[in-house]
């Protein structure tokens, strides 16, 4: 785990260009990672159905997560989003939880994700390979492969 040090900046003047420079920094920040848009409990399902922007969402199960299994189902409902959306907050505790932690330790979750990931890039095609394709093309068709006789004939 990294340590990070608090910086302590309550004395900083805010001019026009140090706003600029947040604003610049936020939209930085805006287009990346996990921003969760909803959380609400399910009692029915035992776990926090996780909602984004595009109306998709997530469900995640109490029992997998022992800093959520100990809250009592007033405590999981009361949980807020914190933190732009990256986590799961509970004042009352003063608890803290990362959504990509806690969608990174569903096994199950990664290994879709890691499909998905390969089915994507696996459709990227380099400029090289593109122009292969083209030139295998104007010849015909993709070469074929010259296999050798295992008989040795």
């Amino acid at each position: 785990m990294t340590t990070v040090k608090v910086q302590r900046r309550f004395d900083e003047v805010v001019t026009q260009e140090v706003l600029k420079q947040a604003i610049k920094r936020g939209a930085k920040r805006a287009g990346t990672g996990v921003h969760a848009t909803s959380v609400q409990y399910v009692a029915l399902l035992k776990s926090l159905l996780i909602g984004f922007a595009d109306q998709s969402a997530v469900s995640l199960p109490i029992k997998n997560y022992p800093e959520l299994a100990a809250l009592t189902e007033g405590e999981l409902k009361g949980l807020e989003l914190g933190f732009g959306g990256n986590a799961l907050c509970s004042e009352v505790r003063d608890l803290h939880v990362s959504i990509a932690g806690m969608v990174s330790a569903s096994e199950s979750l990664m290994d879709m994700a890691a499909t998905l990931i390969a089915a994507r890039n696996g459709g990227k095609s380099s400029h090289l390979k593109a122009q292969a394709a083209r030139t295998n093309g104007k010849n015909g068709g993709r070469p074929r492969l010259v296999r050798a006789d295992p008989a040795g004939t």
